[in-house]
């Protein structure tokens, strides 16, 4: 059987938990920050799960 390849783009933007949970960073923490509240800002900074359905689709890119 052939080697499992992980998906490149997947690798650097999701990590698993031990739990097997699927981590990801918010978006729009880039550019245009001055017109954003602190309080947005501070909410954007913190790492969230995914969903169920979403983390089956993400585990199958991020095979090991």
């Amino acid at each position: 059987m052939p080697k499992l390849k992980s998906h490149s783009g997947a690798k650097k933007r999701f990590k698993l938990t031990a739990t097997g949970k699927v981590m990801y960073k918010k978006a729009g923490l880039r550019h245009l920050l001055t017109g954003m509240s602190a309080n947005r800002g501070r909410r954007l900074r913190k790492s969230q799960t995914l969903g169920k359905a979403e983390s089956k689709l993400v585990k199958r890119l991020i095979p090991h």
